[in-house]
């Protein structure tokens, strides 16, 4: 008879459920990591933040009916703007009204720069106090966009996100006339959230010097300012209210309203659908005729100090 020949390894018993195991417990902790990085940081204790009290704020029954009744508004405003909205046509008037700024490219990278930097300690601030979620807050949104705006080569899709973010600036404004800074106790996190949201005044305004795709649409027209307001409430009443929902964080006041809230209530929704909606169509006009009569006023000092330099020269 011939010996089988067994090798010692067989007699050592096997580990590769410990390993399996293992990797589940990995796996868990790397998202409650992740987790905590997110919305660990967001302390109940300060009113306003979050928590199963302020989530309890409205009736579910309240909150039920509102957030279908305002979605299936923002619905029909998003359904018809667009269908009044001839993004060619309006983008072909845009070129043809164009010019070449050439010399305006270093003014924007340095904006570009001023904007990533302000930015950027904003999210190392969130990540230090473990409130990364709050970078999903409508002004937070509209900062990345404009970044996007600054980097990219004006076109089609620059003009669309440029005349939209004109009419979500109601919330800049919102932030400075009502700050909400309770929960900033870091160093330099109160001065810079009233720089970031200065800024988001400043990228429409250079832009609107520049023309072209930067243009913005007639006075006339307030189908853009539909079409933003639709998609602001269903940013707000579908993810932003979801999100907040599951997490019990207060994004954007759609849990319970800010402690700087003037219709602080029960009701302070319905009140802000109201005068949020009236507000995003008369800010954004008036940003329009700011840049209307700013805009040559600015192209006139420009020039002047360029002819100075030249003569100098």
């Amino acid at each position: 008879m011939f010996r089988q020949e067994v090798s010692v390894l067989s007699f050592i018993p096997s580990c590769s459920y410990l390993f399996q195991y293992e990797k589940r417990n990995m796996s868990r902790y790397n998202i409650y990591s992740l987790l905590d990085w997110v919305y660990g940081g967001v302390d109940p204790k300060f009113e306003g933040n979050g928590g199963p009290e302020c989530a309890a704020f409205i009736a579910p029954q309240q909150r039920l009916c509102e957030s279908l009744i305002i979605v299936v508004l923002s619905v029909v405003e998003v359904v018809a703007a667009l269908r009044k909205i001839n993004v060619s046509k309006q983008h072909r008037e845009a070129v043809k009204d164009g010019r070449n700024n050439k010399e305006d490219s270093l003014g924007k990278n340095l904006l570009l720069v001023a904007l990533c930097m302000t930015f950027g300690v904003e999210v190392g601030f969130k990540f230090a106090t473990k409130t990364v979620i709050y970078l999903l807050n409508p002004c937070h949104v509209v900062t990345m966009v404009q970044i996007f705006l600054l980097a990219c080569p004006p076109g089609k899709t620059a003009m669309v996100i440029f005349r939209l973010q004109v009419h979500m600036l109601n919330g800049a404004l919102l932030a400075l006339l009502f700050p909400v800074v309770n929960t900033r106790l870091l160093p330099f996190e109160k001065e810079i959230y009233y720089i970031q949201h200065s800024m988001l005044y400043l990228v429409p305004i250079y832009l609107f010097r520049k023309g072209g795709v930067y243009k913005p649409e007639p006075l006339s027209d307030m189908w853009w300012a539909v079409l933003s307001t639709g998609i602001l409430f269903l940013y707000h009443f579908v993810f932003l209210q979801g999100l907040g929902m599951v997490t019990e964080v207060n994004l954007n006041n759609m849990l319970c309203p800010a402690v700087s809230d003037p219709f602080y209530g029960p009701w302070y929704r319905v009140w802000a659908t109201g005068h949020q909606t009236l507000l995003t169509l008369v800010h954004g006009k008036a940003l329009t005729i700011l840049s209307h009569h700013t805009a040559p006023a600015l192209r006139h000092l420009l020039d002047a100090a360029r002819l100075r330099t030249k003569k100098v020269d």
